[in-house]
């Protein structure tokens, strides 16, 4: 019976002594940076928005460009792409560092691909869905650097980037 007391007390102190998510709820983070992909070297811009202790949702926008040989033709594509996130934050649960925030969360996107009109290659415009996962160190309480690896979608590989807090 003791030990099922202490236990739960010290859940109860781990719930009300906890490091806090860098983003606080109601309020917003940009990011931007750039990426690294199959298909030429990406630019993304997002946002976040704190919805409780523990989850972000958010929306990204990327571009990117490469050349491609095809059937002893040179393209050049371009893909753009427009995406929405969740992400579930580890600080409270890992008791992390408060300039430290590190995530994970499901993403799903719409992606533009752009190609020359004699282009019979098979990139296709559609829906991605994906997923990641990524950690932030602030610098101070408004600037963070930004690391995120994630598959599944036309965004696969890795971003690093800033995080500006707003």
């Amino acid at each position: 019976m003791k030990k099922i007391i202490l236990i739960s007390v010290s859940f109860l102190v781990a719930g009300l002594v906890h490091s806090q998510n860098p983003l606080s709820v109601g309020k917003a983070q940009l990011n931007f940076g750039v990426g690294l992909s199959g298909w030429g070297v990406p630019v993304y811009f997002g946002l976040d928005y704190g919805v409780s202790r523990d989850i972000t949702v958010g929306g990204e926008l990327s571009f990117r460009s490469y050349n491609e040989k095809w059937r002893s033709n040179r393209y050049r594509h371009g893909i753009t792409g427009i995406s929405a996130n969740a992400n579930f934050h580890f600080n409270r649960v890992l008791e992390l560092p408060s300039k430290w925030d590190l995530y994970i969360g499901p993403n799903l996107g719409y992606y533009v691909w752009s190609s020359p009109n004699n282009y019979d290659g098979d990139n296709n415009s559609g829906i991605d869905l994906g997923a990641q996962i990524g950690t932030r160190y602030y610098l101070n309480n408004k600037v963070g650097l930004n690391l995120e690896f994630g598959g599944g979608n036309a965004f696969s590989g890795g971003k690093f980037g800033l995080t500006i807090q707003l």
